[in-house]
């Protein structure tokens, strides 16, 4: 689905990917010398890896190949080898739908999303699932339905075992939802839950490993955003943006796109424009349509402010990155 009003120019990123990624021989090689889970877990590792540096738009093709690979290995395997197979058949539609929303491709997310859970369900992986329905609920959210993110949300934490860090994700994705429809009291209670429940979750699990405060102060941040308080917001994610660390290059563009929104709601022109044009820049090496859409909407809030400093050079380096859809 195109981005609202424009469309990534992603040009020049193909060379970048296909040398990122896997080179054909030396996947046979690779294959030839380790077990068709360990294989194929490993690509999946290396494309979450350039995934980090340089976007989804060219790694979800070489991801989606790969995917059905592993389906037609797994179609004509038996016993405990079709039960690993599936399994992390079910991890790379999950990613394949994260890669889709990333490119603004909702309905290839959806696809990807809805065939991961079914196959959740299958391998009897109750962790699976309610990472996958709290993945759900973030499409959703981010595709304009906040009211069914919260149902899936819910779903997501019955799902999940008490005391996990899969209790804290679905949390925090009902704190959102609740953001979007306005719910300013709801939605901070839920993150305040959050923090309370990641404080005595398990620690020694996979699922959510990367969970700290810092991510929920994030998450805060956003939902703060869409609730109008921009000062608050804007600090969340200056703090997010000085701890990333610099291999989240795609994140980084997220949240630097997200602040400079912030900061132009609190009226700090300048800082905005300074910040977005950071943004804009990672934008064109990913073509992360998040990226974009932050920054479409920046351009229409700083419409009003066209003669301040900063806003010309700004939409001047947004043209140069993007078409407009005639």
């Amino acid at each position: 689905m195109p981005v609202p009003r424009r469309v990534v120019l992603a040009s020049g990123l193909a060379g970048l990917a296909a040398a990122a990624l896997p080179a054909s021989t030396a996947t046979a090689t690779a294959a030839a010398m380790t077990s068709p889970v360990e294989h194929f877990a490993q690509l999946r590792r290396v494309m979450i890896q350039t995934d980090n540096l340089i976007g989804p738009r060219h790694v979800l093709p070489s991801l989606q190949h790969q995917l059905a690979q592993l389906a037609f290995r797994r179609r004509a395997s038996r016993g405990a080898d079709a039960a690993d197979l599936l399994a992390l058949e079910t991890r790379y539609e999950e990613l394949a739908g994260w890669l889709a929303q990333d490119i603004g491709d909702e309905r290839t997310a959806h696809g990807h999303t809805a065939k991961a859970l079914d196959a959740s369900h299958i391998t009897g992986d109750s962790n699976l699932t309610a990472y996958i329905l709290g993945r759900k609920a973030q499409l959703a959210v981010d595709t304009g339905h906040a009211a069914d993110s919260l149902g899936l949300a819910a779903a997501a934490r019955r799902t999940a075992q008490p005391g996990s860090r899969l209790e804290v994700i679905a949390v925090m994705h009902q704190a959102h939802a609740h953001a979007v429809l306005g719910e300013g009291a709801e939605s901070l209670t839920a993150y305040d839950t959050a923090v309370t429940l990641l404080g005595r979750a398990d620690s020694d699990g996979v699922w959510g490993s990367w969970l700290d405060e810092a991510y929920i102060s994030t998450a805060r941040a956003r939902s703060l955003a869409a609730l109008g308080d921009y000062e608050n917001a804007a600090a969340g994610f200056d703090s997010a943006i000085a701890a990333l660390p610099p291999t989240y290059r795609r994140d980084r563009g997220v949240y630097l796109a997200r602040a400079a929104r912030a900061h132009a709601g609190t009226g700090n022109i300048a800082l905005a424009t300074q910040i977005g044009l950071q943004a804009v820049g990672i934008a064109a090496e990913t073509g992360s349509a998040r990226i974009v859409g932050q920054l479409d909407r920046l351009e229409r809030t700083l419409a009003a402010a066209s003669g301040k400093e900063g806003v010309a050079e700004f939409r001047a380096a947004l043209d140069e990155i993007v078409l407009h859809p005639s």
